[in-house]
């Protein structure tokens, strides 16, 4: 006999669930839906019904019987699996007749998914700008020839350098400070500083490729919060991460010049870090830096 209830037989349409995992069910909602489906009756579904449906095979279940919360180590399990959704497990419910289920947890289940997605929503906008994924295969053209401000126009002899520096132009007066020390000095070095050293005119996803593969025997990144929002920063990194294994070892060098607000970004993190915000090693800092940048 059909239900006389409004809906019966179909999953009642909660705005939120389609695109969410099941993880986004906190415990309040999982242990009350095993009130519910732990109870083992003649005339209701349980949590082995719906163990069922969702493909579990008979020996998987009869090990979920020796929990006391079947329910609770069925939705553990299934988590893991491709298809567990939130959407998902309200179309089984309402396929086995469980509407009692859906009312009662319905509006808990609807705060969950919302509760989710916001949070969601939260961590992309607080992520760096990203680009598309990249790798060491830009395409080398005539107009690669002459990037630089002492490049041959002809090609012939491209200007080299020992250090790439990745910073965003709010940190412009510690890459000037980083100058005086680095190539104003003793040391001698050479750096790469765009702002400086490339000329107009030209593609920059194309310059910094070229200068950080070809031109540039390490990349020295200025981490700070103005670099995790910066799109070219970001691209920098991972273009020079993205090198083959033998070319970019030892080949990055993160600095962290200043105290952040924001966490350190986690694609550096297994990166030894030259730390100018201690100072119980600042006064060797710029040493350090040097010799790491001297290394072959």
């Amino acid at each position: 006999m059909a239900s006389d209830r409004p809906g019966a037989g179909s999953a009642p349409c909660f705005s939120s669930a389609s695109p969410v995992p099941l993880a986004a069910l906190n415990m309040r909602v999982r242990r009350r839906l095993a009130l519910f489906l732990n109870v083992q009756s003649l005339v209701a579904a349980d949590w082995a019904t719906l163990a069922e449906e969702l493909g579990f095979e008979y020996l998987e279940i009869r090990q979920l019987e020796a929990y006391p919360n079947p329910t609770g180590r069925l939705l553990d399990a299934w988590q893991g699996r491709p298809d567990a959704s939130v959407s998902r497990l309200l179309e089984l419910l309402a396929k086995l007749g469980r509407q009692d289920v859906l009312e009662e947890l319905g509006p808990s289940i609807e705060e969950d998914c919302q509760k989710y997605i916001l949070k969601q929503q939260q961590e992309e906008s607080e992520k760096p700008l990203q680009v598309a994924a990249v790798d060491s295969s830009v395409p080398r053209t005539l107009e690669l020839a002459g990037i630089t401000t002492l490049d041959d126009p002809l090609g012939q002899m491209p200007e080299f350098f020992d250090a790439f520096i990745c910073y965003c132009p709010n940190d412009i007066q510690f890459v000037q400070e980083m100058i005086r020390q680095l190539e104003q000095t003793n040391y001698r070095l050479k750096l790469c500083v765009s702002d400086r050293d490339v000329l107009p005119g030209t593609c920059v996803w194309s310059i910094a490729s070229e200068l950080i593969e070809k031109r540039c025997r390490r990349m020295v990144v200025v981490v700070s919060d103005d670099y995790l929002q910066s799109k070219e920063c970001d691209f920098q990194t991972k273009f020079a991460l993205s090198l083959s294994p033998g070319a970019h070892q030892k080949r990055l060098i993160p600095i962290k010049y200043k105290p952040m607000k924001k966490e350190f970004p986690s694609i550096l993190r297994f990166i030894t870090v030259c730390d100018y915000t201690n100072p119980c090693t600042k006064s060797w800092f710029w040493t350090r830096l040097a010799k790491a940048l001297s290394l072959p």
